[in-house]
């Protein structure tokens, strides 16, 4: 695949888009998992197909269209959550749905032939084109330079909300701003994984980073690795056995997951068990 990687420009095209997701998974996942907004992230990935839809309707670039619909979707569900009493997963429900149903209104409306969607649904890092990668690379700069700059600020935010209220800390601004930062990294994801897999990608690196430290800095650096070893192993088997890299991607990467649970398991159980004997004996 190495020699491949010189020859093929759509290789050198996945190759810097294994990078990018990575480093958005690894940063936006660990809080993600920290403020539990695992399905707030699946709501916005989903209804982000209303706007590949009408990017395809309208003649635009359909990531633009998803791009636009995810803010959109951060911003509403951020609001009304905000505003009403209405239970979170009822929101983030209601616009899971609408933007899929958008999303299939939109093709069907279209005249002749429907488009192959696959490559939003399920992933295609292997047709990810320049114009993608300058909105990739865009998007990942704007998140890491926020992130970076806020740092202190969002240890505050996640280790207890109302702290960082007391202190002076303006958290509703915090969890718009953040909603957004979820939108752009699911913009980032979509060509990587698809929109259906997005969870997957967000969660196993950073649940997996999670079992080796507590420090938030480190569960991050951790995670960007993590990422990059899942997005390149499963690109390689992809592209060695010719079958979705998006779904070898995931599945690598819960399977990763797994493994390293059940050893971690394995450990603690042992050190207790030596820790118990060396009681007994002293």
């Amino acid at each position: 695949m190495i020699q491949a990687l010189f020859e093929y420009q759509f290789l050198q095209h996945a190759f810097l888009a294994s990078i990018l997701a990575s480093i958005v998974c690894g940063i936006i996942g660990v809080i993600i998992i920290e403020k539990k907004l695992v399905m707030m992230s699946g709501g916005i990935a989903h209804t982000s197909y209303g706007g590949v839809g009408l990017g395809y309707l309208l003649g635009f670039e359909p990531i633009m269209g998803a791009f636009l619909f995810s803010i959109c979707a951060a911003m509403g569900i951020g609001y009304i959550k905000r505003k009403s009493s209405t239970h979170s997963d009822v929101i983030i429900g209601l616009f899971w749905s609408l933007g899929m149903a958008l999303g299939i209104l939109f093709i069907a409306l279209m005249p002749g032939y429907p488009p192959d969607l696959s490559s939003y649904l399920f992933g295609s890092i292997l047709s990810v084109t320049k114009a993608d990668l300058y909105l990739m690379i865009s998007i990942t700069f704007i998140l890491v330079f926020i992130i970076v700059a806020l740092f202190n600020v969002w240890k505050a935010y996640l280790f207890d909300e109302e702290f960082a209220l007391i202190i002076g800390i303006k958290t509703a601004f915090l969890e718009y701003l953040l909603l957004v930062l979820i939108a752009m990294t699911v913009v980032v994801l979509i060509r990587v994984v698809g929109i259906i897999l997005i969870i997957a990608l967000l969660t196993a690196p950073a649940a997996t980073a999670g079992m080796f430290t507590a420090n938030l800095k480190e569960r991050m650096l951790y995670s960007i690795i993590f990422g990059n070893i899942f997005c390149m192993a499963g690109l390689w088997i992809s592209y060695l056995i010719d079958i979705a890299s998006g779904a070898a991607i995931v599945i690598l990467s819960i399977i990763c997951y797994f493994l390293l649970f059940m050893l971690r398991f394995m450990y603690m159980k042992l050190a207790k068990q030596k820790t118990a004997v060396a009681n007994t004996k002293s």
